[in-house]
């Protein structure tokens, strides 16, 4: 099984790029919906980040209200570095359950969907990493069009992440989302030719 990592900051467009990868024939494991899971009403993750910011995170139904805890986080590194240590655990236990259920399905490429690849530390964990970027003024202009966002709270929502210079260095490919969607087809037609090379290709035992 070929385990790939796919990153890019807010507003890149990878969850498109992962919505023509699975249409190609990957596995995706989404960060989001682990992330989801592991505050979901009733669990231990829920309990902590209520413990740690209080009850006006909690929406009327009892699930989390994101939005609100967003509003808390991205200003406040130290906040969001105390809900990062709540969730990126629970979520790691999930991934993990997840990668072991593929490979038992005998899946063949598997690609982790993880927004914060970098910022974490897990770029040397997987057999590659796929980074999906776009220059900031086109991410700001899509946070502010297309989620409705207030121009200050997209930047600051921008700035909560590495520059993606940074993280081009350790990606081992680069989409470049600043185009149109038949450009970007296109792009993930050659990235998945390349994975399935790679894929097929012997790899040492470990």
């Amino acid at each position: 099984m070929l385990h790939l990592a796919l990153t890019g900051n807010i507003a890149s467009g990878k969850s498109t790029v992962a919505a023509l990868l699975a249409a190609r024939g990957a596995t995706i494991i989404d960060a989001d919906v682990l992330a989801r899971a592991a505050v979901a009403p009733g669990t231990a993750g829920l309990e902590a980040v209520l413990e740690r910011f209080g009850s006006g995170v909690l929406a009327p139904d009892g699930s989390l209200d994101r939005a609100a805890l967003r509003q808390r986080v991205f200003r406040d590194p130290v906040a969001r570095d105390a809900l990062n240590a709540i969730v990126h655990p629970a979520v790691r236990r999930l991934r993990d359950a997840a990668v072991a259920s593929a490979a038992e399905r005998g899946d063949r490429i598997v690609i982790s969907d993880i927004p914060l690849l970098f910022e974490v530390g897990l770029e040397h964990a997987f057999d590659g990493v796929i980074l999906v970027d776009a220059p900031e003024p086109v991410r700001l202009a899509r946070l502010v069009h297309d989620r409705g966002l207030a121009p200050a709270d997209a930047q600051a929502m921008i700035d909560a992440q590495w520059p993606a210079e940074r993280k081009r260095a350790g990606a081992t490919w680069t989409v470049e989302n600043n185009g149109s969607r038949d450009a970007l087809s296109a792009q993930v037609d050659a990235l998945w030719t390349d994975i399935e090379t790679r894929a097929a290709a012997p790899r040492p035992a470990m």
